[in-house]
């Protein structure tokens, strides 16, 4: 298996758009749109305060997604970057009910049709 993508990292990168695609279900939300830098696509993370009180639950949360994202690589696309919202409900899912939610979610996104970057 090949690395990982690389992270977003600018606060402005996580900012919703209207042209934005997403995908929600209980445990997360799934943003999408097309990449800035082409070739380079990337991902990020959020788990906020106001969600998570704790930074234990916060750091978990992240962590859950990462390891549903990397199972379900192959699903992301080479052109779209993609920003995962974790809701409070994921902390009492499970290893595989993640992953298969993650794919359902990436596969009804692939669907999509996607606005070119500005």
């Amino acid at each position: 298996m090949g690395s990982m993508r690389d992270t977003i990292k600018k606060h402005e990168d996580f900012i919703m758009t209207e042209t934005d695609l997403s995908a929600r279900c209980a445990g997360f939300l799934i943003r999408a749109r097309a990449t800035r830098f082409p070739g380079d696509a990337r991902y990020g993370l959020v788990a906020t305060k106001k969600t998570f009180r704790h930074a234990v639950d916060r750091n978990r949360a992240k962590r859950m997604l990462r390891v549903w994202i990397r199972h379900n690589e192959s699903w992301l696309d080479d052109d779209r970057d993609y920003v995962f919202i974790a809701r409070p409900s994921i902390l009492t899912w499970g290893r595989t009910d993640g992953q298969v939610a993650m794919k359902k979610a990436l596969r009804y996104l692939r669907k999509q049709k996607i606005a070119p970057a500005q």
